[in-house]
């Protein structure tokens, strides 16, 4: 039985991630980032067993999943796999999202 679609992760939203958490040791408290932490595994496991559950997003054939208000990821699904695009802070202008 499958137990669901393959999550990869491209550099770029590594990345992006990477910032955000940095962002937010620097200027949140440690229960905000555990907040974040568990809000990203509870949306990988609801994407990881029904990836068109979010809507697509203006960019064709790409999804988008808010985090939390303040953060977005952007997705695609490819056969048995869903790569994650961007990992976005809500907060900055549009035109630096990178997908």
């Amino acid at each position: 039985m499958k137990s669901g679609y393959n999550i990869l992760w491209t550099t770029n939203s590594k990345n992006e991630l990477k910032k955000t958490i940095a962002y937010l040791e620097q200027n949140f408290t440690e229960n905000e980032i555990i907040k974040l932490v568990r809000k990203i595994e509870s949306i990988t496991e609801l994407i990881s067993q029904n990836p068109n559950l979010f809507p697509k997003s203006e960019i064709i054939d790409v999804h988008k999943a808010v985090i939390l208000k303040y953060n977005s990821r952007y997705y695609r699904v490819k056969n048995e796999n869903v790569e994650i695009l961007s990992f976005f802070s809500n907060r900055q202008s549009p035109k630096k999202r990178k997908i």
